[in-house]
């Protein structure tokens, strides 16, 4: 085959391959898919970004604060702090400092944490206990019992049930405003009730028998108590009238929101943050101890005490000494028997001079002097070696047993 035979046959495949992806082309028809990758990861680690949003939008300021560092500088006047975040580890001069700001002239807006204790007296949430305000659950409220309830009353209620038309939402929280025809809803949690000890509110919202919403003066300032805010989280904020109950708490004012009224301690944060390496922090450790606590070699088993001889004790008793004492303590321990042993058979041996006393142990022993001088020598200060050091006891020994 040629080289112009080779291009024309290579031509007419990808005339080929053209007509077959054309023809395939015309059989493929465009669609739309949607894919969803839910919240974004901002969305997911705040729960109240919608929110922001919607005060953003409806022209209001809007800050967001992680704890109460801020408050020193925070404005009084023409402001609402919305204190979404949790407050179990609020201390006592905290909140005190948050009823100051609104006493000021702040509008504070919190959300009721715990249930009032009966037999405390208090609910050991600080804000509440310190406005006189006490959360129940609804299913405890006391209703009126039907000894209490009159005929006439009965009478009334079962013609206003023949007679009016079912109310609509009446599962939800309902806010009346002045000069409105229709009140607002919301759809609180209705498992919680809101009781003013005091009486000090002007404003509140129910559903049914249980309070949602408390309104009350604080100095020159606002504070606004709810039985929750998760009205206002993302995926609620939509419904019904939760929205216009945040922009209506927080009109005319700049509102900042307050997540986190506690900080976090080292340890949580390092838990949060760190897992993995605290993890493998924790299982190092353990080899560590497991490895330092590991037995070297196998077990010494107790010697019996039947077989132990006096030879032993005398042995474990010099090793004791040596390590206790040291070397130079041993010898010089010797050396005083010597002259000791020496002054019972001479009197007078302790008040000769040196060279003297050698010479009469050498008369009472019958050993060379150079024998007597090398075991009655001074002893040196530095410790001998293991060699010396026995040789030197033997010596010694010798001179002793010789007297």
């Amino acid at each position: 085959m040629n080289r112009r035979t080779q291009l024309g046959f290579g031509l007419a495949v990808l005339l080929v391959l053209g007509v077959f992806g054309a023809y395939l082309l015309s059989l493929a028809e465009p669609y739309e898919e949607e894919v969803k990758h839910g919240p974004a990861p901002e969305a997911r680690a705040n729960p109240y970004l919608a929110a922001e949003h919607f005060l953003r939008r409806q022209g209001l300021d809007v800050t967001r604060a992680s704890g109460l560092d801020v408050l020193p500088t925070l404005p009084s006047k023409d402001h609402t702090l919305l204190l979404l975040g949790n407050r179990r580890d609020l201390t006592p001069r905290q909140s005190a400092r948050l009823l100051e700001w609104a006493e000021k002239g702040g509008h504070l807006v919190f959300v009721a944490e715990r249930l009032w204790d009966e037999d405390d007296g208090e609910s050991g949430d600080l804000l509440l206990d310190s406005l006189g305000i006490q959360q129940y659950e609804s299913d405890e409220l006391e209703l009126p019992s039907e000894d209490e309830a009159t005929d006439e009353d009965d009478a009334q209620a079962e013609a206003n049930t023949e007679q009016a038309e079912p109310e609509p939402y009446a599962e939800l929280t309902q806010l009346y405003l002045e000069n409105e025809e229709a009140p607002a809803y919301i759809n609180f949690d209705t498992r919680y009730h809101l009781y003013d000890a005091e009486n000090r509110a002007h404003a509140w919202a129910n559903s049914g028998d249980a309070t949602h919403l408390l309104q009350l003066y604080h100095g020159a300032g606002l504070v606004t108590v709810l039985s929750d805010a998760w009205i206002w989280q993302t995926f609620n904020i939509a419904q019904y009238d939760n929205a216009w109950l945040l922009w209506y708490l927080g009109q005319d004012s700049a509102v900042t929101l307050l997540y986190r009224a506690d900080r976090d301690d080292l340890f949580s944060l390092l838990l949060r943050h760190f897992g993995e390496a605290l993890a493998a922090l924790g299982l190092l450790i353990v080899a560590g101890l497991w490895f330092v606590g590991m037995r070297q070699g196998p077990l010494q088993i107790p010697a019996s005490p039947s077989r132990r001889q006096l030879q032993e004790h005398l042995r474990a008793s010099a090793d004791f000494l040596l390590r206790r004492s040291g070397q130079h303590s041993l010898l010089h321990s010797l050396q005083q028997d010597i002259q000791r042993r020496a002054r019972r058979r001479h009197p007078g041996f302790e008040r000769l001079g040196v060279a003297e006393q050698w010479q009469v142990l050498g008369r009472l022993t019958r050993l060379p002097s150079s024998a007597i001088s090398q075991a009655m020598r001074p002893l040196p200060k530095q410790r001998l070696a293991a060699t010396e050091f026995t040789r030197q006891v033997a010596h010694l020994q010798t001179l002793r047993n010789a007297l």
